[in-house]
């Protein structure tokens, strides 16, 4: 899948500086830590998803290891 790019309108002077503030503690950039929130906010696991795509068997691939 391609990356996006996202526009953040709005952000308020103290989101701002929060999120700066966590990205330096973390040694990130804004917008890692950005992308990690996102990710956690919306339960999204890259890794996961490459996973399920490596560990799932078609029914055919079931019965061939079954045999």
């Amino acid at each position: 899948m391609q990356a996006r790019q996202i526009t953040v309108r709005n952000v308020s002077a103290e989101l701002a500086e929060k999120l700066r503030s966590l990205a330096e503690s973390r040694g990130e950039s804004i917008n890692s830590t950005v992308l990690a929130i996102l990710r956690q906010a919306l339960e999204v696991n890259e890794r996961r998803q490459r996973m399920a795509r490596y560990a799932t068997w078609t029914q055919d691939d079931l019965s061939e290891f079954e045999a």
